[in-house]
């Protein structure tokens, strides 16, 4: 069984940074894509970013492209969220999600990962 365990949440200001962490566990975890979705109270859960895991390379949204970051850490099999500039419409419950699955086409859509995390909050003021 695979588990996501994130972590780093919080209440931030305008402008400030913050990071989430999520933790992968599991016999034999074999992550093809990691991702971070985020929903907003009265919204529906949308994409934020995600690294394959092969090559690292890496997507964004165009809403955080140039203040977000999705950094992982192969050993230990952890990917955070680097979140800068952090402005009020980033306030949302963040999920991280895996993928074991090659050739989900788009790894931007939900039904393209098989295990989430529970969520962290993270609250912008203004």
């Amino acid at each position: 069984q695979v588990q996501l365990v994130e972590s780093g949440g919080g209440l931030v200001q305008t402008g400030d940074s913050l990071s989430v962490s999520c933790a992968a566990s599991g016999r034999a975890f074999r992550a093809v894509v990691m991702g971070w979705f985020r929903q907003a109270p009265g919204k529906e859960r949308e994409f934020v970013a995600r690294i394959r895991w092969s090559d690292g390379t890496t997507y964004y949204a165009d809403s955080v492209k140039g203040r977000f970051t999705i950094p992982r850490d192969n050993a230990k099999n952890t990917v955070s969220l680097q979140m800068n500039i952090l402005k009020p419409e980033d306030t949302a419950v963040y999920y991280c999600a895996a993928s074991i699955t090659y050739g989900m086409g788009n790894y931007d859509r939900i039904s393209a990962y098989d295990y989430w995390g529970q969520g962290t909050q993270v609250t912008v003021s203004s």
